[in-house]
């Protein structure tokens, strides 16, 4: 089964956020990635553990036969996550600390995740949406 993707940024997240919440019985796993944007200069993430870990993380998903919806949230560019008081750092659901995370979404909670250091290891991916 294709992987459904929902994208979302700072401005549009509560939005998308409440879509992707409203479909999630419809699903297998439910996942929210929060990664760095794009650098428009060089059409790459600006953070080099997004860059690594962005590949590892589709094709483990695209190779499952299960429904997966799949939430990407861009952090905004580096100054703006760099900001201690980023919305996401200081969410009390989320609680970010690295670009990627990789979080596993169930019962209107995070089930488990993976922190910036281990978002590109295949094993613990697939782990996370078993």
């Amino acid at each position: 089964m294709p992987v459904k993707i929902m994208d979302a940024t700072l401005s549009n997240f509560e939005d998308v956020y409440a879509k992707f919440k409203a479909e999630a019985k419809n699903n297998k796993a439910n996942l929210i990635l929060f990664l760095a944007d794009i650098d428009p200069q060089t059409s790459l993430s600006w953070c080099p553990d997004c860059v690594r870990a962005e590949p590892v993380i589709y094709k483990k998903l695209e190779a499952s036969t299960d429904n997966i919806a799949l939430l990407r949230a861009y952090v905004g560019d580096r100054p703006t996550w760099r900001n201690p008081h980023h919305p996401w750092r200081v969410d009390s659901t989320f609680k970010l600390r690295g670009v990627p995370t990789l979080i596993r979404w169930e019962a209107d909670s995070i089930k488990a995740r993976l922190e910036d250091n281990e978002a590109h290891v295949e094993s613990k991916i697939s782990a996370l949406v078993v």
